[in-house]
């Protein structure tokens, strides 16, 4: 049996997160600003997304793969999006050899 219970989460529940909507909407301007510039993960708030342009990524195919047990085991100990995840290091492996040989 197993010791974990399951906790129903609403799609609600989900979007709220842990964020403190109240108090970040009482904030002013120069106070998330001042919290910005002091945090050394923040990126900048004053980009220009005046040339940026939608990229989609291509159209995924859906195949059949036999992979060997521990592999698959290994993404999937990673939770949702293990297939993508598989998907971004294959993707790393032929942009690496396409790099070796365009040298």
């Amino acid at each position: 049996m197993k010791k974990t219970s399951i906790t129903r989460v609403s799609l609600a529940d989900r979007q709220r997160g842990l964020t403190d909507r109240e108090a970040l909407d009482r904030m002013t301007d120069e106070a998330i600003a001042t919290r910005v510039a002091s945090d050394p993960d923040a990126g900048p708030l004053d980009l220009d997304w005046a040339a940026g342009e939608a990229v989609l990524p291509p159209r995924k195919v859906a195949i059949s793969i036999r992979l060997d047990q521990d592999l698959l085991d290994h993404f999937k100990r990673g939770g949702d999006g293990y297939q993508s995840r598989i998907n971004a290091v294959l993707r790393a492996y032929v942009e690496a050899r396409n790099r070796v040989r365009q040298a």
